[in-house]
This record gives structure tokens, sequence and C-alpha cells, in this order.
């Protein structure tokens, strides 16, 4: 009989426990933090030299895959390292990246921090879906960068013409627009790299920045967070001593998952390149008509590690659910699947393992981890078999979790050399973000997965400050229940937030997922509003159901809600309501939507679903 578990090398689970007189724990890992590279580009020299035919980068073409070996991406990312040193950029006069993944992005990225420039890859929905573009405006002030990039000039046309940038050069890799100079990439490549490349290189050390990473948190306004190389090259340390099967397989992932975020590149890339991997960049995304690609991808090519996020998984697993050759291919050779970003819902996690089981009569190891893009990511990661989704893991090797009791709650608090010194130009926030003991304050909650034996694991216990009072004074812990209602209002919801601050009874303002709203209805002609959708009696039913099945496994007023609306416009990312990779911002979609937190608690509202409504509550 197989184990029910594929046989994954994972490091030994165990933690140690500081306990404090005044409640607070320091948890470390038993397993010292090993020696880690300078640089992150003392790992691309590594594979150039032992494996230089070996694909490192992948991207789709006209042909199939354009394919990028470790010697040519080390020798293009010099010339283009020298191509920077001759502009003179620096910290000062760093470089801006507008686009999406791709293999030139990946090339400017190397090349840069191959010579000591930082990048800054930023969201390419700030240029792309922003009407205002006011955060590329706000990090353009910021950064003021001496080279701006573009994959597609055409494609950016309105936001390179729209904000002033002043002296910066442009280049793009193709289709220059009218109106406005710009370099070809082209040109960067065709640099002579010389003794100038070599002496900024061996100039590197684990205080060189390699890179800004901005996040804006439940505020709107973006913070520039400062990226080392020494937290960069410490993380990926980490990680390798807690999965030590990086080292016998080299990973193989087809990755969706945005470089402008510290999982896809920080974690992601950076794990492909310091183990020798290859990367096969999915141009899809969990997104109707992009999803699609992401299924082609994975029908060619199987992965080792399959990374994603709730929002993304949720999007495949209908595909695998139905389509024999994309299942055989994704678990062929399939050793972890990973979701960090946002809680997984449990139901989420029950397919998965049941398509595992189908496929290969066993489960595939599911992981996941924690962090912030100030600590590189990684934090805490699961090196061991869990059985639900949740569980975050054990303090990586070199890093310590501080848990501070607060408001019933424990607060998790970082430091290691994962950390990141501070924010670029704002001392201010710098000084705010870390504790008298120099614990940075990311402001999640934890909890032992089982307090009598710690090993098991850490588990996500919700944001503090999303967490809210009723006014009964009882607490509503805001992750778990937005966890436990996604599974309950499947396939309706794509997101669900929380309301009911200082008011009797919760509420949810749901964000329809309108493909599931739509298999609800079959015979409603595909054209038909998603408003008219979302009207059809036998999607409100489906609605207040769910809410009676949340009341019947809750303990109490905060453990279900007894009201919900179901919204027909999605998220906005000029209101920083959602992330690129599908998380949703709860602070600010209340404030943005303050008007129909009032109709949901105005009971005489029609479009208002309520468990007593139809005599679903007495």
């Amino acid at each position: 009989m197989k184990p029910p578990f594929a046989d994954v090398a994972f490091a030994p689970a165990a933690v140690e426990i500081d306990r404090r007189a005044n409640g607070e724990m320091v948890l470390r890992s038993p397993q010292p933090l090993g020696s880690y590279a300078r640089c992150l580009g003392v790992h691309l020299q590594r594979w150039a030299d032992e494996a230089p035919e070996r694909v490192f980068l992948a991207e789709r073409s006209a042909e199939g895959w354009r394919k990028l070996g470790y010697g040519d991406a080390l020798a293009q990312a010099r010339a283009i390292g020298a191509a920077l040193l001759a502009r003179r950029l620096s910290a000062e006069r760093p470089v801006l990246v507008l686009s999406d993944n791709a293999i030139d992005h990946a090339l400017l990225m190397l090349g840069a921090m191959h010579v000591g420039v930082p990048i800054a890859p930023v969201s390419p929905a700030y240029s792309l879906m922003s009407r205002d573009h006011a955060k590329i405006k706000a990090i353009t002030t910021l950064l003021r960068p001496g080279l701006v990039y573009a994959a597609d000039g055409a494609k950016f046309s309105a936001v390179l013409q729209a904000v002033d940038f002043g002296d910066a050069e442009i280049v793009v890799s193709a289709n220059a627009p009218a109106g406005r100079s710009t370099t070809a990439f082209a040109n960067l490549l065709a640099t002579p790299a010389g003794p100038e490349v070599d002496s900024a290189f061996a100039a590197l050390g684990p205080e060189s920045i390699a890179k800004f990473l901005f996040t804006s948190g439940s505020t709107g306004e973006p913070k520039g967070v400062i990226n080392t190389q020494r937290m960069l090259c410490s993380n990926q340390q980490a990680i390798s001593q807690l999965w030590p099967f990086l080292a016998d397989t080299p990973p193989v992932i087809v990755d969706w998952l945005p470089w402008n975020h510290t999982f896809g590149a920080n974690h992601n890339f950076n794990m492909v390149l310091k183990n020798g991997g290859s990367l096969y960049i999915d141009e899809g995304k969990p997104v109707p008509g992009l999803i699609e690609r992401t299924v082609a991808n994975l029908r060619e090519i199987s992965p080792t590690i399959y990374f994603n996020v709730p929002r993304g998984f949720d999007a495949l697993i209908p595909y695998l659910e139905h389509d024999d050759v994309l299942r055989e291919n994704f678990f062929r050779r399939l050793q972890v699947i990973f979701y960090a970003a946002a809680a997984l819902p449990q139901n989420l996690w029950e397919k998965l393992e049941q398509l595992s089981i189908r496929q290969c009569g066993r489960r595939t190891v599911m992981v996941s981890a924690w962090g912030a893009t100030e600590t590189a990511p990684l934090v805490t990661g699961v090196h061991f078999n869990i059985e639900r989704a949740g569980v975050i893991g054990l303090p990586a090797p070199g890093t310590e979790l501080k848990l501070v009791p607060r408001e019933g709650k424990l607060e998790m608090r970082v430091r290691g050399p994962n950390v990141t010194p501070g924010y670029w130009k704002r001392p201010d926030l710098s000084h705010d973000a870390f504790d008298a003991e120099g614990f940075y304050q990311i402001g999640d909650a934890g909890k032992f997965a089982d307090p009598d034996n710690p090993a098991q694991g850490i588990e996500f216990d919700g944001r503090i400050a999303e967490d809210f009072k009723l006014s009964s004074g009882v607490w509503v812990h805001v992750g778990a229940l937005r966890v436990k209602a996604l599974a309950a209002l499947s396939p309706v919801a794509q997101d669900i937030v929380v309301a009911g601050h200082d008011r009797e009874e919760v509420g949810f303002l749901i964000f329809a997922h309108p493909a599931g709203c739509r298999s609800l209805c079959p015979d409603l002609a595909p054209d038909v509003p998603i408003e008219t959708v979302l009207a059809d009696p036998r999607l409100t039913a489906r609605v207040i159901g769910a809410l009676g099945v949340l009341k019947e496994d809750g303990s109490g007023s905060s453990q279900h809600a007894t009201r919900a609306l179901l919204m027909a416009e999605p998220p906005s990312i000029d209101a920083n309501e959602i992330t690129d990779k599908g998380y949703i911002n709860q602070r600010a979609v209340l404030t943005r939507r303050a008007a129909l937190v009032e109709r949901l608690y105005a009971n005489t509202d029609p479009a208002t679903l309520r468990l007593n409504r139809r005599g679903d509550d007495a």
C-alpha cells in the first residue's frame, strides 16, 4: 500500500521557545542558519559555470518556448550591467519596471543587481488598469528613476505620456510609442561588458540594496521596502535548509506570480536561481480569458513544485477535474503544492487532495508559509506533512518569531537577517515599524495548531487590524470567519468582506464569482447582465442557505453573518481594494463602499439577503 503522502525530504519539525513572564514567547528554529552568498549573482555565476546549457528561463513565443540557459543569462546580465554603469545609475537613480514578468524583465533585474543598481518592479495594473496613474506618479516622485522599462511601448503608451519621469531614459523591448523618445532593449544587450562590471560585482555585499518593492497595506500610499542582498540570500539559505529536497532535484516551476511582489520574485524566482532550476514564465492569470493560458502551459510543462494563491487554485481546479491530460501532466513529477498570500479555504484544500489521490493514489504534499514584503519573504515555513489548510509552519533558521498577547490574540513580530532595514526615504515609517527590541511588527496574529505540541506548527489567526467588536463587545475574528464563509458560499463568492463594527450583527459584502453564479442559473443566456444573475431566486436562496449553515456551525454572534449583499462591481485596483495576487484589502473596501455597508444594515433594502427574510431564521 502506498503511504498517504508522497515522499519528500524535509528538515525535522522542531522549535525552541523562550517563554517570558509577561506572556510573550520568542520562537526559533533549533537549526542554525548556514552561511549564505554575499549576493544573488553568486548563484548565477555558479550555474553558468556548472550547467551553462540548462534552461533557466523560458517564455511563450510564436515557435513554442523561448528558452535561455544559465550561461547566456549571465553573459546578457553582464552586458546590461555594463549599460547601466555607463548611465551612472544608482540607488538615487534606480531602474523602474512597469511591465509584467518576461525574460527581458528578468535579464534587466539580474543585470541591475549584478552591478549594484537597485531595481523597482511595480504592478502593471498601476499603468494599465489605473485611470489616474496616481500610484506610478507617487512612486516616481519617491524614487526619481534614471531608467524606466516597459516591454511593449505601445501597450504602456498612456502611462509613458501621462507621467513625468523627469530625465529618466525610457527603454522598451518592442513597439516604441509615438511622440516619446525611447531606447531599444537590444541596445543594452549590445553593450560590451568590461572590467568595470567585474569591479562593481566584486564590491557588492550583504547590505547592498538589491531592489525596492512597493507595498501599500491598508493606507493606499505606496511604501518602498528596501530589499538588501542579505535579506534575499539569507532567506534562500533558510528555505534550502527547510527543504533539502531542492538540492536533489532542481526545481521546475510554471509560475505567473508577479515579480513586483515578494512571493513571485524573492521566493519563487530566487529559489529557482539558488538551486539551478528552470522557471517557465506563465503569461496566464487566474481570471477568465487568461486561466486558459495557464492550463495550456501546464499541459506541456510538468512542474516539480506548483505555487499559487487561493484564487489561482480556485480557477485551476475545474480544469484539473475535467481534463485528463492536464491532470496527468500536472501531477506527473509534482513534489509539493504550495499556497500563500491568503488563507486557503478548506474546500479547495480537499479538492486538491482528491485530485492528487485520483491521479497518484496518494496525497501530494501541500504546504504553506508566512511572511511579508519586509521579510524577503519567508518567516515561517511548513516542512512537515499537514492535514488541513491554515498551518503556516515553524520559524525558519536564523529568524526569531515573537508572539505578543494582544486583544485576545498573539501578535507575531519578526527579527532576523531577512528583515528589511526600513522604507526608502521614510525614516518615520521605518522607526514606527519596529518595536523596542528591533522586531518588525507585521500586524498578523498566530496561534499554535496544537498548544501541547508546538512542533505541529503555527496557524495563521488573521490580521490584528481587521478584527473588530460588535456592539455587544464580542470580538469578530475576520480571517477565520472569511475562510469558513468562502467555503460555505462556494461557488457564489469569489471573495468576502466582513462588516459589523459596533453593530449588533455580522454582515457580508460578497464579491460575486461570475462563472460560479452563472453555473447555478444554466438556463440564463450567457450575455445576461451579471446584475440579473445576482437577483435570480436560485442564487439568493443559495446565499441564504449558506448563511444558515454558518449559523448552525458557529457558536455565537461573531461566528456567522445574518445578512449579505452581493456586489457586481469587482474590487478596484485604483482604490487599493485588491492586490495583483487577488488579496482583498478589507479596510479599503469597507471605506470605499461605506454606502453599501449602510444598505447592508438597512432592513428595508430588498437587495439585502437576510436569514430571517424568508423564514429561515425565527
